[in-house]
């Protein structure tokens, strides 16, 4: 078995029958659900692969199965929404532009945590050569999605972190679950880059209960959800000074022993 978790996906996910995207979107876009995330050794996500096989079927888009994603965050100069979700705050929200950079095509999204940890997504199309920054109608864009939340929109948002990865995507043969698996996961900001643990493969199960095959399936081998959020992670290796007590435990896992490389270039 491999070790390296963008391996992993390239096997596990060659070995499972093909969807198309028309597909996923027509079955499981599941833009309000239930998340659970785990780190997963990459040893262990080709193990359950027996059983995932007779469950899930593969995200196929001309032939690839592991996709490059870069997503730039948002947020107030004093990290506000960072600062929130750490407080445990019920209702609060992410900015994000997100590029799939094999096709070119990127999304501004705005991400609602609500009752009972249901997530809700919002988006609008794009310029990927402007994801770095918030044009007038991404503004525009953000202040109707969070007053109609009855949210106060900040008054000033700023890039703050890069993330980039390889992301697979399973989908439910029968049912409307997903599963996106995110491997060789980099983040940076102007002059600092930190690359987790090339060994470990961030799980995430979106479905509209919170007892979906791949849950069982990893409970099965010792897996459990652990807290983590792509985002504040980021935040938290890039910006050492902030206090990220609720990362702690991910943060040991998927960071222990790496460290900021100062001076190194945002990857395109």
């Amino acid at each position: 078995m491999t070790t390296d978790g963008a391996s992993a996906l390239g096997r596990l996910t060659g070995a499972l029958p093909p969807i198309s995207l028309a597909e996923v979107l027509d079955r499981a876009e599941l833009q309000t659900r239930v998340d659970r995330k785990y780190l997963v050794p990459a040893a262990v996500c080709e193990a359950v692969l027996p059983r995932l096989g007779g469950e899930y079927a593969a995200l196929d888009i001309g032939g690839l199965r592991r996709f490059r994603y870069s997503s730039t965050y948002f947020d107030t100069p004093d990290l506000l929404t960072f600062r929130q979700h750490r407080q445990g705050r019920r209702h609060r929200f992410k900015i994000r532009t997100r590029a799939y950079l094999d096709s070119r095509e990127c999304t501004f999204e705005v991400k609602l945590a609500g009752a009972r940890d249901v997530t809700d997504k919002r988006r609008m199309p794009y310029d990927i050569d402007r994801r770095g920054e918030l044009d007038g109608t991404a503004r525009r864009f953000l202040e109707d999605v969070l007053t109609a939340y009855r949210m106060n929109p900040p008054a000033t948002v700023v890039p703050a972190v890069t993330t980039t990865y390889l992301r697979s995507t399973l989908v439910q043969r029968s049912g409307q679950g997903r599963v996106t698996m995110d491997a060789d996961l980099t983040c940076t900001r102007t002059g600092a880059a930190v690359s987790a643990d090339q060994g470990m493969v961030l799980v995430e199960s979106k479905s509209e209960r919170a007892d979906a095959p791949v849950d069982r399936i990893l409970h099965d081998h010792g897996v459990r959800p652990v807290k983590i959020s792509k985002y504040c992670v980021a935040v938290a290796v890039l910006h050492p000074r902030m206090r990220a007590n609720p990362w702690h435990p991910a943060m040991r896992a998927f960071f222990d022993g790496h460290r900021p490389l100062y001076g190194a270039a945002p990857p395109r």
